[in-house]
């Protein structure tokens, strides 16, 4: 992304020691006391362009990262509801984020994930969390089949990387 004129921030959960666990005060729409959780807010806010990378777990995001969304793509900093009070209605994006693009890791063949489970992580992405959020652009590919890739295939998908981040942050900005 730096290659591309973008200011880059990696985010990694675990290193961060990011706590997943929603507050009380967060479920009822309370502003955050975390000081982590409001930077990955902030930083949110900010983001002309969103990256996210996780393995596909059971057709959804692993925990740690259910709870990332959970705490960071919340009301009144990623999405606001016109009356302010969540009464069924539509809500309001409020990212600025021209797009977003999700990469998965899985061990299920792309057939089988489409025809048997629906692609649940697709639809988690796309239509229940970022395009909520107001982001109208989302790309999202999974590599596959990780548990009998190669080295060469590992190499290969670092390259269409490179070749999907060029391509969708190019077309959308």
């Amino acid at each position: 992304m730096q290659a591309l004129g973008f200011t880059t921030h990696l985010c990694d959960l675990y290193t961060d020691n990011f706590n997943p666990l929603l507050t009380k005060g967060e479920v009822r729409g309370s502003k955050t006391d975390d000081p982590l959780t409001q930077r990955y807010r902030d930083l949110l806010a900010s983001a002309e362009v969103l990256v996210v990378v996780h393995p596909n777990c059971w057709g959804s995001p692993p925990a740690m990262m259910k709870g990332w969304m959970d705490r960071v793509f919340a009301e009144g900093s990623a999405y606001a509801f016109e009356k302010s009070a969540d009464l069924g209605d539509v809500p309001k994006g409020l990212l600025r984020t021209n797009v977003a693009v999700v990469f998965n890791t899985s061990n299920t063949e792309e057939e089988r994930e489409r025809v048997v489970f629906g692609d649940p992580l697709d639809r988690i992405w796309k239509d229940c969390l970022l395009r909520y959020c107001g982001v109208k652009n989302v790309v999202r590919h999974v590599f596959r089949i990780v548990a009998t890739s190669s080295v060469t295939d590992r190499k290969r998908w670092l390259d269409e990387i490179d070749h999907i981040l060029s391509e969708a942050t190019l077309k959308q900005i």
